[in-house]
């Protein structure tokens, strides 16, 4: 009884251990958020263009925002609409390095230089709730 309780033991551990491998963190990327990425950059891509004049203005100032804003914002959109066209027509095959993940260089490392993976946002939106959490009864 003792040998079969081990090995069930052993079994369930096993069990579960395989299915953690199984879902990788490189498995939130797959066909269909390659497909929403590619709609997103050419519906939204042009968003770029006054994100990154307002993004210019604030670290180097008004000159800047509106001489290098909007030139570096139009090839940013650029880049967008042509990567998003290429994500759109491939999104069933893993392109980049074996996987679905975006084909260009990431904003976290290089604030200004990169790109997030979806367009920038415009509006008054906000990620915090309207209301805060209480303990109050």
């Amino acid at each position: 009884m003792k040998l079969f309780l081990c090995s069930l033991l052993v079994a369930c551990f096993g069990i579960a251990a395989y299915a953690d491998i199984q879902d990788p963190p490189g498995n939130d990327y797959g066909p269909t958020r390659k497909l929403s990425r590619g709609v997103a950059n050419v519906l939204y891509g042009g968003s770029e263009i006054f994100y990154t004049i307002e993004d210019v203005n604030e670290i180097h100032g008004n000159a800047a925002g509106w001489s290098y804003g909007p030139i570096k914002g139009w090839w940013r959109a650029v880049y967008r609409f042509w990567s998003g066209w290429g994500e759109i027509v491939t999104f069933p095959y893993p392109t980049y390095k074996g996987s679905y993940r975006p084909p260009y260089k990431s904003d976290i490392p290089w604030i200004n230089g990169g790109y997030s993976e979806f367009p920038p946002e415009l509006g008054f939106e906000t990620k915090y709730p309207y209301t805060r959490y209480t303990n109050q009864y």
